[in-house]
């Protein structure tokens, strides 16, 4: 399956953003079938699971330092996933990276990788 990320962009301190990620159709294998995350990756640091949301359910996790910040949700009749992100702050500036996976746990194991969405926070 390819993913196509959007959404990224500059935003100030304290305010919102939603990314989008979108999944074409590939193998025969439906867009609820998988499950899918969000990661980030900060300059100069590791990529870092953000949130994750379960095949055939709304089931979400979330990393601690954005749970109740974001939020995950999926379309599945749309083939996408969003990330909904508010109270934003200058440590969430990132490379933002969709991605799907085949596998039971949506916090690790992704198959797949969108190629990521720049997010800034600065005033």
């Amino acid at each position: 399956v390819q993913l196509q990320a959007s959404g990224g962009g500059l935003v100030q301190p304290g305010g919102s953003l939603r990314l989008s990620c979108t999944a074409s159709a590939a193998s025969g294998r439906t867009f609820s079938t998988y499950g899918m995350g969000w990661f980030r990756q900060a300059p100069g640091k590791e990529r870092e699971f953000v949130a994750g949301i379960q095949r055939h359910s709304s089931i979400t996790i979330y990393a601690d330092n954005v749970k109740g910040r974001f939020a995950i949700s999926r379309d599945n009749a749309k083939n996408t996933v969003y990330l909904q992100m508010k109270t934003l702050n200058s440590e969430d500036t990132a490379i933002y990276y969709c991605a799907a996976t085949t596998g039971i746990s949506v916090r690790s194991g992704y198959d797949y990788w969108g190629q990521g969405t720049q997010v800034t926070v600065s005033s």
